[in-house]
């Protein structure tokens, strides 16, 4: 699914360089739940703006679904983001004065939908994240888990191939939390690829495999025994 090969990228600081992403290889298969972990400046975010195609490596190679990902113009990153991926953010990024149903339709609205057909489908995966009943609300009537429930049904409403969900906790209390790791856990069990960037250690045993990156390059990838996140409720 994901094919990332000797990858590099370095920032303009200046008269200096940064050099962030130090030859990173990377693979994940279709129906794989992995966890990207590292410290500030460990180059977590900069891997996750490439997978998203919010930033572009100098060197180096990204194939998504067989398609290499590189040297796009604007409308080309839009059309493949799209096409191929659903994102899940800590601060929800949902738009205040648009109702939960609304949110939800919105990256259907972008794909040519019908609106009738669009708000048939939000609805279904309002439905599927049990907010059903709060389709009609605004963001400021919602919790930060109801909020970040709304948020991931967004990401899965245009079918993506691939989840990445950028510290999707962050901004949790534990019990909301866990109970958000537990839906994703059922989206992946149903056989969606998924990408967590956590710093959360407890978070990183919910999914299935461990990535550390630490100064830019990849120290560990590690296999866990996945931990069911309402077994800590």
């Amino acid at each position: 699914m994901i094919q990332i090969t000797n990858l590099h990228k370095s920032y303009k600081t200046g008269s200096n360089s940064l050099h962030v992403l130090k030859g990173i290889n990377f693979s994940v298969k279709e129906g794989e739940l992995v966890s990207i972990m590292g410290s500030s400046g460990s180059g977590k975010s900069t891997l996750l703006n490439i997978l998203g195609m919010l930033d572009e490596a100098d060197t180096g190679s990204y194939v998504l679904d067989g398609v290499t990902i590189k040297n796009l113009n604007e409308k080309q990153a839009a059309r493949y983001r799209n096409k191929f991926l659903g994102f899940i953010f800590q601060s929800f990024n949902l738009i205040s004065y648009k109702s939960a149903l609304d949110n939800v339709a919105l990256p259907l609205y972008y794909q040519g939908m019908a609106r009738g057909e669009r708000m048939d489908r939000a609805m279904a995966y309002l439905e599927k994240v049990g907010l059903a009943d709060w389709s009609g609300h605004l963001p400021n009537q919602l919790s930060g888990g109801q909020k970040q429930r709304v948020a991931i049904a967004r990401a899965l409403a245009s079918d993506p191939k691939v989840l990445l969900a950028d510290e999707p906790t962050g901004a949790l209390d534990t019990k909301t939390s866990y109970e958000v790791m537990d839906l994703i856990q059922q989206i992946n069990d149903e056989g969606r690829t998924i990408l967590v960037v956590t710093h959360e250690n407890d978070i990183a045993h919910m999914t299935k495999r461990i990535v550390n990156l630490k100064d830019g390059l990849i120290i560990e990838d590690t296999p866990v025994q996945q931990v069911r996140a309402l077994e800590n409720v």
